[in-house]
């Protein structure tokens, strides 16, 4: 990942190339997804950043980070919501990422699974699809 200076100055060109605005917030929230090396919760950020972040603010952050195609949302099958960082190829409004996501069932994290494609899906004539999500559950290499 490098030093803290080089993780800061990917964090505000990647601000910077979203055309947004450089606030301290947007860069510890880029931080915490960088370092965590997996998805976050809504709750995350107050627990990983050890200190309140205001949260209609983390909100309101990850919102834009959505819409900006910086972050994309992770399904689950209880009532979180999960985020994760996207790739390169990720714009404002038009997502990219066509990966499988895994939760472990014992640590309860979960991981983008960048080298392992969505299956192809052939739909019935008549059917228009604009979003696959799969998301895998089992035991992840930490845990086994």
């Amino acid at each position: 990942m490098g030093t803290k200076q080089q993780l800061t100055e990917r964090i505000s060109t990647l601000l910077r190339d979203s055309k947004l605005s450089i606030t301290d917030t947007r860069i510890k929230i880029l931080e915490l997804f960088m370092r965590s090396n997996g998805a976050l919760e809504h709750s995350d950020f107050e627990k990983l950043a050890g200190k309140s972040f205001d949260r209609v603010t983390v909100y309101r952050t990850l919102q834009t980070f959505l819409e900006k195609g910086i972050i994309h949302k992770i399904p689950t099958t209880d009532t979180s919501v999960r985020y994760a960082v996207c790739k390169s190829e990720c714009t404002e409004h038009h997502h990219h990422d066509h990966h499988v996501h895994f939760k472990c069932e014992t640590c309860g994290h979960t991981t983008c699974l960048d080298e392992t494609d969505v299956p192809s899906i052939q739909l019935p004539k008549g059917y228009a699809m604009h979003n696959v999500e799969v998301v895998v559950n089992g035991i992840c290499k930490s845990c086994k």
